[in-house]
């Protein structure tokens, strides 16, 4: 058995981009999977214009869970983004929260329960090439934001009325009504929308929509 050495773990966001600034700066190639914005410190508001920057002269993959569209605000940056060069895609399976710096470095996100949240940056070659397959993987059964976003537009009109019908337990039939439509079609789109917030069940929205800022 083979010990690997090739991995650092790293605790908290400051510690991580103080010791792997260097490595987005000089990378050619991005590509990042993550749930939301906010999952990296380079995408948090107060650090936006930063990581603008680095799409350009850059080829830039991102990969997102379809919450990042019921917002309003990330929604537009997304485009923003888009517009900048970057390629943006939403796929609606579980990803592993990974960012790729030119096909050599791997930094993979740990638990987000935990007080400080600790990351993985991984430069063994035969890990990262494993780490790449399932990023391409998940890629390419994912969807582009246009295409994607053309048709959650409705979903994100409608998200906050049916996050308060959900939240505070109105039936169907009111909630359908209030919105004017067939409960049956306010099911469906119930359904939609806890695909977008990544739960399985309405128990999961309340929590899921603070997470994200929705409620």
């Amino acid at each position: 058995m083979e010990l690997v050495s090739d991995i650092s773990l790293i605790r908290g966001e400051e510690e991580l981009f103080d010791r792997t600034a260097h490595l987005f700066v000089a990378a050619t190639d991005i590509a990042c999977a993550a749930d939301d914005l906010y999952t990296w410190a380079l995408s948090r508001p107060s650090l936006t214009r930063q990581g603008e920057r680095l799409v350009h002269d850059k080829r830039i993959r991102k990969l997102y869970r379809p919450g990042v569209l019921l917002n309003e605000q990330t929604a537009q940056h997304l485009h923003r983004l888009s517009g900048l060069g970057a390629q943006i895609r939403i796929g609606t399976e579980e990803i592993n929260e990974t960012i790729l710096l030119d096909e050599r470095v791997a930094i993979m996100a740990g638990d987000e329960g935990k007080a400080v949240r600790s990351y993985s940056v991984i430069s063994r070659p035969e890990l990262v090439q494993g780490i790449l397959s399932l990023f391409e993987t998940a890629w390419l059964a994912s969807t582009t934001l246009e295409t994607f976003d053309a048709r959650f537009a409705d979903i994100r009109m409608e998200a906050p009325q049916m996050l308060e019908f959900l939240t505070t337990g109105c039936k169907d039939e009111k909630a359908a009504k209030s919105l004017g439509m067939g409960v049956r079609t306010y099911q469906r789109r119930v359904s939609e929308l806890l695909v977008a917030l990544g739960v399985t069940s309405r128990l999961q929205v309340d929590a899921r929509a603070r997470e994200l800022g929705l409620l």
